[in-house]
């Protein structure tokens, strides 16, 4: 029986799950932790933060949402991989990469 990725578990060994190069679902990346390996990660300000939502299209893993209502709500840390990319793009300084503790 092979397992689909979110049915992954650390006892679903590497011979129970679905070849590679054969998608057999869509959207499995909203069920994988991708930010768990972060050594940085990013926080904001909002007392700085203006909403000029400069910041959410620079996210290479789209962990800035940015609600109905078009503001950008706090950070994603789901997926974040702390790459720093909004920080530098936050022209007031509202954004500051700070040391991941678990």
């Amino acid at each position: 029986m092979s397992h689909l990725a979110k049915d992954m578990t650390p006892d679903v060994t590497w011979k129970e799950i679905t070849p590679g190069c054969n998608i057999y679902e869509g959207g499995t990346s909203a069920t994988v932790e991708t930010g768990d390996w972060r050594t940085m990660k990013p926080v904001i300000d909002w007392d700085k933060c203006k909403q000029c939502l400069l910041c959410a299209p620079v996210c290479p893993d789209m962990s800035i949402p940015v609600g109905a209502d078009g503001k950008r709500g706090d950070f994603d840390y789901f997926f974040c991989k702390g790459c720093g990319i909004c920080a530098n793009a936050c022209p007031f300084g509202a954004i500051t990469m700070v040391k991941n503790t678990k």
